[in-house]
């Protein structure tokens, strides 16, 4: 009796279950039961890859997966890695197949496949970045997250520090930081990237010039303080001293008269508010920077921030005990 049941654990199961000794269960399709295992790593590997060109996404894992396990060494198995990830990618499992291809890169990083493997990281971290979901228990896609996509282009940049694609992967770490209005660090990862990548022009220009950005988009939900509009400025100006024939220069000089009226504003701000508080030193100062900023530097005395501040310096010159809101009763281009 012991022998007919040792007898029997040794032999295949009928479908769907599958024992293979060596190699644990597995499901297989009805009438289809183990004819994707071979006993030579070549010939494993062509059924792996002709069930990844037949859209057999499910039997080409279990092909390439069983080529790694039994010949981790052969000159098959980097390839087997490279089909496991592509036939994840091609059930959706974007999760699961960027981590295939991490496995090649750790466990085979002379293989020729690595930048090809590089190359599908970052297309599937992209996608994350583009809005798709992460999957919850690598089955249901639930949730968007910029922080774990910034943690694979990491990843990613770890794996070729110098590839074709780190850089790209760099400036889109920035992009991800900026999606979650966390621009203090977009801003940090776009510097990272014109460091890292100095001997790149182009690299360095869009760095320079998304850095400025997001430090405008910071600015423009800054109430009170405007420093971020004058390093944005500063960023800009950066850029267009050191590439003066790049394509976004205009651009970049529209954005600094922006970033200067934002500038007015924010001072126009702190000048009301002093203004209300009957701290009228405070209040002229500010309302002076106002026309500081738009008179001199962007010549536009008639623009209804200039009119606002110009009246009501005049009025606290003539009588400071009037109210703050005196200058602008019947004045509705002064009002924001």
């Amino acid at each position: 009796m012991v022998l007919l049941m040792m007898g029997c654990l040794t032999q295949r199961c009928p479908a769907p279950f599958v024992f293979t000794p060596g190699e644990g269960w597995s499901y297989e399709t009805p009438g289809n039961a183990g004819d994707w295992m071979r006993d030579r790593a070549v010939e494993q590997l062509e059924v792996a890859q002709e069930k990844y060109d037949q859209g057999d996404y499910k039997t080409g894992i279990k092909a390439s997966k069983r080529l790694i396990r039994q010949w981790p060494f052969s000159d098959y198995a980097p390839n087997a890695q490279y089909l496991a990830g592509l036939c994840y990618e091609g059930m959706s499992k974007d999760e699961k197949a960027f981590n295939e291809y991490q496995k090649l890169l750790e466990d085979y990083p002379t293989s020729d496949r690595y930048q090809e493997c590089l190359n599908r990281q970052f297309e599937i971290t992209t996608r994350f970045l583009n809005g798709k979901r992460f999957r919850i228990w690598g089955l249901i896609p639930l949730y968007r997250s910029m922080s774990k996509t910034s943690e694979m282009y990491e990843g990613l940049i770890k794996n070729g520090p110098f590839s074709d694609v780190a850089p790209k992967a760099q400036m889109n770490i920035g992009q991800a930081m900026e999606n979650q209005k966390e621009f203090t660090k977009a801003v940090k990862a776009y510097e990272t990237a014109a460091d890292k990548y100095n001997k790149d022009p182009e690299v360095v220009a869009d760095a320079l010039f998304k850095a400025g950005l997001a430090l405008m988009q910071e600015a423009q939900e800054a109430e009170y303080d405007q420093s971020m509009a004058g390093k944005a400025i500063d960023v800009f100006t950066d850029f267009i001293t050191l590439y003066p024939q790049e394509d976004r220069v205009e651009l970049a000089n529209q954005n600094i008269d922006s970033l200067r009226i934002e500038q007015a504003r924010g001072s126009l701000m702190v000048a009301r508010f002093y203004d209300d508080k009957r701290q009228l030193n405070g209040a002229m100062t500010y309302y002076n920077d106002v026309l500081d900023i738009l008179n001199r530097l962007l010549n536009a005395p008639e623009h209804p921030y200039a009119l606002e501040a110009r009246q009501r310096l005049s009025v606290l010159k003539l009588d400071p005990s009037l109210p703050a809101d005196t200058a602008s009763q019947g004045d509705e281009g002064s009002q924001l």
